[in-house]
């Protein structure tokens, strides 16, 4: 079976980690292709990523507007790697690879982790995702939240699964102090012995991070860091100056060793408006750190209220505060939250599971098991 994953990946971030973390784990005589629109150079991130585990990683070298050049292109790549079947990630992925594949004659797949309405531009492309997923071979939603509104935009049940993100339990190590030093020393005023709560993702409103900035003016004895990057950064940077929380609301901008500091943390929050299944919660969980998160799209499968963290409604920064503050004010049922996270991605959220769940679907589309010989 050869695979194809098509993106328009911008970064190595949350869903480039699933598509690889799925290669990794399907069967060893299945062969896996990346397949990336350039996005102005920015997808070469995620294709070193992927060239550095092994697998075949191709930049496009044609992008939208120039639609005819683009499926041409894209379907010359598909039909020289012989796909079996194409996994599409994202709108522009969907609405170019559905054509591109029907002209080889094999299935694309939609992965829908759902929707942000970022900005103008892009809700009028997720308007139009939502209107082209009933043509589609088959969809996946990664949460059973995000299932129930693919259904509400047409999507017949036969052509619809469920299957979950997942948390690289062994990318988390225990506590690791030269990361907690460096966690510290990013405040301006000395931190030892302040808890440090964690956030990250896309600095977009979607995302509620301004609610956090909120929260963070009840918890004044709390030192918050936010790692990230994106349109809001400017905006949060003055609400952080308005409310005086420069000294302990640190903005960190993006990393790529967020496995080894989220160990670090006291406590890790999510305080979004939409989520299709959070990968930061789930990858929080793996480090066994306690989570507060909105009760949001697939947040409520990923942390169970009272269980592996605390809930809240979304957009209300008293909520968050309160929830944060409890948690910070009882140690021992905030550490034993973080176990209790840790064991369920253990038992529920595995590559493992996922990568069994993709073998069973792409068979029962393609009809195909064995790789193509060579």
């Amino acid at each position: 079976m050869r695979v194809a994953h098509l993106t328009a990946s911008t970064m190595f971030g949350g869903p480039e980690r699933q598509m690889l973390g799925l290669a990794e784990h399907l069967p060893r005589h299945w062969q896996t292709y990346f397949l990336s629109f350039p996005e102005g150079g920015r997808c070469q991130a995620f294709l070193q990523a992927v060239e550095a585990r092994g697998f075949p990683g191709i930049r496009l070298a044609t992008d939208s507007p120039r639609i005819r050049s683009t499926l041409r292109e894209l379907t010359n790549h598909l039909a020289s790697i012989q796909a079996d079947a194409l996994l599409c990630h994202g709108y522009k992925s969907n609405l170019l690879g559905r054509i591109a594949a029907r002209r080889i004659g094999i299935p694309a797949i939609a992965v829908s982790r759902g929707w942000t309405g970022e900005n103008r531009k892009v809700r009028f492309y997720e308007s139009l995702d939502r209107r082209h997923l009933r043509w589609m071979d088959h969809v996946v939603a990664v949460s059973k939240g995000q299932a129930e509104k693919v259904r509400c935009c047409g999507v017949s049940p036969n052509r619809l699964s469920i299957i979950r993100n997942s948390a690289r339990l062994d990318a988390f190590q225990n506590l690791d102090l030269v990361k907690l030093n460096y966690l510290r020393q990013m405040f301006p005023v000395q931190a030892e012995g302040r808890p440090i709560v964690m956030a990250a993702g896309r600095l977009s409103p979607e995302k509620g991070f301004s609610s956090l900035v909120e929260a963070a003016t009840m918890l004044p004895e709390a030192n918050f860091i936010l790692f990230g990057d994106g349109v809001e950064r400017t905006k949060l940077e003055q609400k952080i100056l308005m409310y005086g929380l420069k000294h302990r609301f640190v903005l960190a901008g993006f990393t790529d060793q967020l496995d080894r500091l989220m160990p670090c943390a006291d406590l890790f929050v999510l305080p979004s408006y939409t989520e299709g299944l959070p990968n930061v919660a789930l990858e929080a969980s793996a480090a066994g750190v306690a989570v507060v998160a909105t009760n949001v799209g697939g947040t409520p499968e990923v942390v169970i209220d009272g269980l592996s963290g605390l809930l809240v409604p979304p957009g209300s920064p008293w909520h968050l505060a309160q929830a944060i503050g409890y948690l910070l004010e009882h140690d021992e049922l905030r550490q034993q939250m973080g176990r209790a996270g840790r064991e369920r991605v253990h038992v529920e959220f595995t590559f493992t599971a996922q990568a069994d769940a993709y073998q069973s679907l792409l068979i029962r589309l393609t009809g195909r098991q064995a790789v193509h010989a060579n």
